[in-house]
């Protein structure tokens, strides 16, 4: 038997020693040049989420009315909402609930939303009844917006059944004030709504989407390989928007068809209104399921136009609609210009729209990262949140399958799924960094909801997660950073009191940021009223711009970092 040296490298088919050598040499080299990569993948990333659920004294279970006949309302329940509900100064949760549906055992007491008011420290108290908000209706979708202007914020609840708006009383209580103000909507499945003041005058008017038109009397199920499954939003049929004008007197008017929104029929689930062509007024992004997303121009006079299509938010870069869940907006890439982020149904990338100019967007999902990890995921909630200041927009993706018993014909999706966390590299790219940043990020629930905000004030934004017939998930910012921010708390007097709408732009050195308040976003939440905006290792703000619908804009220079800045708009204005 012939043998070779113990230190000869053996001879394979097609090579010689030589070769060989030659190519063990260059893969010794590349293993070498690569170790700075393979340990910075091996190493936490710069952004840490603990899960502190269990220390929070937060106790919801949410319930979506399951009743084993795959009513599709079941299957899109339900969004949340981050606020300062008692003007305390810290971050409160509404957690939004489904209700029994027919065939579901009946429960004693019976499920409700749940409003925690947070007691520092990360201790939450349950306060639901105390402040008037015990309803045990369906609810789907929460926007937050001070529509009275009085200097407290009120609630409205896009629901199945009857809507609800709740006026907040100012003493830590809440009254139903939903016909008096002539604001319920009947007779379909709810989804995002947003408050905005479509016309500049000063007072928030309210959009309300709609999912599908949906009755018990009309339902149907489905089989998969024999096996039961919930239909998709096309069996019932789309339905359209509710757009109501503030009359300035606590009451409101449906203008869906003279504002030319209930020109259009659609599958709305997430919405967003924002002004994304950037001519000083608020428009309305509608995230569709199974067909196109809407965009409806506004002109400035409370009158729309639906350009989807012709803006490049309609389809993806395919040409196909999305089942669209999410839709958030930001500027990921701080070029002046906000940017969108929808998240999408399995077998479909959620997409980043980045925003070209002129009221024209790309998809730029491939390009840059955006949709890593969320083809084979049901995508929902959604935040580009800076999470370590250092001045670049993050993604936090909330991932579950609507499907419970996917698996029996499935086996590359669950039900209940791990969430994603894609880093901004600053460098028009996005990094998986899930699995490095964290105990929170090993949660593995069916996420619906999601939130982002300061719950425990130190510079940093926090999560919060509602799950599917789960508890939700709470997950604190721990990450490491020496890194500086600002945050902006509009206070308008001409304009809406809250500010919504209004365009913020903060200059700090080389780095530029914008932003815009936004009530109501996500999937069908509400979260980050007060814009907050990383700002690296700078220590000084040159400049605040705040330009506010209705016209007008207030300039502050040389803000001191790490705090909160209220700015409130004056008779002095640019």
């Amino acid at each position: 038997m012939n043998t070779l040296p113990r230190n000869d490298p053996p001879l394979v088919l097609g090579f010689s020693r030589n070769s060989w050598v030659s190519s063990h040499r260059r893969n010794v080299l590349a293993l070498i040049c690569c170790a700075p990569l393979l340990r910075a993948a091996e190493a936490p990333s710069p952004i840490q989420l603990k899960d502190v659920t269990r220390q929070t004294g937060i106790h919801f279970l949410h319930t979506d009315g399951s009743s084993g006949r795959r009513y599709i309302v079941e299957s899109v329940s339900c969004g949340l909402a981050t606020f300062d509900f008692d003007g305390d100064g810290k971050i409160d949760i509404l957690f939004l609930n489904g209700a029994p549906l027919p065939g579901a055992p009946i429960t004693t007491p019976p499920p409700h939303n749940a409003l925690y008011r947070n007691e520092g420290g990360w201790k939450f108290k349950d306060v639901t009844q105390a402040a008037g908000l015990m309803d045990t209706n369906y609810h789907l979708g929460v926007c937050v917006g001070d529509y009275d202007n009085d200097g407290d914020p009120d609630i409205y609840l896009n629901n199945f059944g009857p809507n609800i708006l709740y006026r907040n009383n100012g003493d830590g209580t809440f009254s139903d004030v939903t016909r008096e103000a002539g604001v319920a909507v009947r007779n379909h499945v709810g989804a995002g709504a947003c408050f905005l003041d479509i016309d500049g005058d000063g007072d928030l008017d309210l959009f309300v989407a709609n999912y599908v038109d949906f009755t018990f009397a009309k339902h149907q199920t489905r089989y998969v390989n024999g096996q039961p499954a919930y239909v998709g939003p096309m069996i019932y049929g789309p339905v359209p928007s509710t757009l109501f004008r503030n009359n300035g007197n606590g009451t409101f008017t449906d203008i869906s068809r003279e504002s030319g929104i209930a020109s259009r029929v659609g599958t709305g689930m997430g919405v967003v209104c924002a002004d994304y062509d950037g001519d000083g007024d608020s428009d309305i992004i509608v995230g569709n399921d199974a067909m196109a997303n809407f965009v409806w121009r506004n002109d400035g006079k409370g009158h729309f136009e639906e350009v989807g299509l012709m803006s490049g938010l309609a389809y993806d870069a395919n040409g196909f609609g999305q089942g669209t869940m999410g839709v958030e907006c930001a500027d990921f890439n701080n070029d002046g210009r906000l940017d969108f982020y929808m998240t999408a149904y399995q077998k479909q990338w959620a997409i980043l729209y980045r925003n070209a100019g002129r009221g024209l967007f790309d998809d730029a999902t491939h390009l840059t990262g955006a949709g890593t990890g969320t083809f084979n995921q049901v995508n929902w909630g959604i935040g580009m949140i800076d999470f370590d200041n250092d001045g670049n927009r993050d993604l936090f993706i909330a991932c579950g399958h609507l499907q419970d018993n996917i698996g029996l014909w499935d086996d590359t999706a669950s039900y209940e799924a791990h969430n994603i966390l894609l880093q901004n590299t600053g460098h028009g790219k996005f990094m998986d960094v899930s699995a490095r940043s964290g105990d929170g990020m090993a949660v593995k629930l069916s996420s619906r909801g999601a939130a982002f905000d300061d719950l425990d004030n130190d510079g940093k934004i926090d999560v919060v997660v509602l799950n599917s017939r789960r508890e939700p998930t709470l997950l604190k910012n721990d990450s490491p950073t020496k890194n500086h921010w600002i945050q902006v708390r509009p206070r308008g007097t001409r304009s809406n009191r809250d500010g919504i709408g209004a365009h913020i732009k903060v200059v700090a050195g080389d780095l530029t940021l914008v932003d815009e308040v936004h009530s109501g976003r996500g999937y069908q939440s509400h979260y980050g009223i007060h814009p907050h905006f990383g700002l690296g290792p700078r220590t000084r703000v040159d400049r605040i711009e705040v330009r506010w619908i209705g016209g007008g804009t207030n300039v502050l220079e040389g803000v001191e970092v790490d705090r909160l800045i209220e700015i409130t708009e004056d008779k002095t204005r640019l």
